[in-house]
């Protein structure tokens, strides 16, 4: 919704503005569905010969996604740290070997199955169960678990922000494609010089069309489109973050309740639980009894 209105907003003051001043839309409204397939055309063009498919197809989901909220709630982050609170728990007070069932068969144990969004999420459950089987194995380094996870989050974070890189590339690349509209234009009026004035006004508008629609697209649509779900791609992998930073002062020999208030503080501000919100919860689990 917020996205829509931003966009209203956007439409709103640049065509009232012009409008307001005394501009005329004949010449716009003449060259824009020219112009805007140009541009656009020439944009998704060069998205389709940079990337594969698999990117193609999540940059179109992604301006989709832009228009949402990341994918974790509150009630997620506060799930994560009572999932994590309960495996931390149980190994230190029954060691590691008492979570092997949990990690190998992660949908069918009892453990997950209370946080179904947390199983639902591949990589949260791989993260979480595959951190646990190097623990099993005796790597138990704080250092050497931490680089492994970093690894692993480094990894996949960069996977996630490939959409977001695709749409940045077209945003920046949307002002010379609107240039090559522009220029275009300048040939076909030059073809027609010797048309009286009126005519190679409206033919010079139409090829600025293009240098205004490039710009525009660039830096009011398809830019802040790219910001936005940079933005929630970035908040989304905070929730990762707190995996790695429970799991590791664990290993540094904190006690559980320590752990997941180390872990309270990778959660992003606006959805932070506080230290009494996080406590209740706990203390509301039943397997954390």
């Amino acid at each position: 919704m917020r996205g829509i209105l931003g966009i209203v907003f956007v439409l709103v003051c640049v065509f009232g503005a012009y409008t307001a001043s005394g501009g005329k839309f004949g010449v716009i409204l003449h060259a824009l569905p020219f112009e805007l397939t140009m541009i656009l055309g020439g944009a998704i063009g060069a998205l389709i010969i940079g990337n594969p498919g698999y990117i193609i197809k999540a940059s179109f989901g992604g301006v989709k996604k832009s228009f949402g909220s990341p994918k974790w709630n509150q009630q997620d982050f506060l799930d994560i740290l009572c999932l994590l609170f309960t495996i931390t728990k149980m190994i230190k007070s029954k060691g590691i070997l008492v979570i092997e069932a949990h990690i190998e068969t992660p949908k069918e144990s009892d453990l997950f199955q209370q946080y179904p969004r947390i199983l639902n999420d591949h990589f949260a459950t791989d993260f979480i169960c595959d951190t646990l089987r190097m623990l099993s194995m005796n790597l138990d380094d704080p250092h050497q678990v931490y680089d492994a996870m970093e690894a692993q989050l480094d990894k996949h974070h960069h996977e996630a922000m490939k959409p977001h890189e695709s749409l940045q590339t077209m945003a920046d690349g949307l002002p010379a494609i609107g240039i090559v509209a522009a220029v275009l234009g300048v040939i076909k009026t030059m073809a027609s010089v010797t048309e009286p004035p009126e005519v190679l006004g409206t033919l010079i508008g139409g090829a600025l069309t293009g240098t205004f629609l490039g710009v525009f697209l660039a830096y009011l649509l398809v830019g802040p489109f790219a910001n936005r779900l940079k933005q929630i791609l970035d908040e989304e992998h905070q929730f990762y973050l707190i995996i790695r930073d429970v799991m590791v002062a664990h290993l540094n020999g904190n006690a559980p309740q320590v752990s997941v208030e180390i872990g309270r503080g990778s959660v992003p501000t606006r959805v932070q639980p506080s230290f009494f919100e996080l406590e209740e919860a706990l203390n509301a689990e039943p397997a954390a009894a």
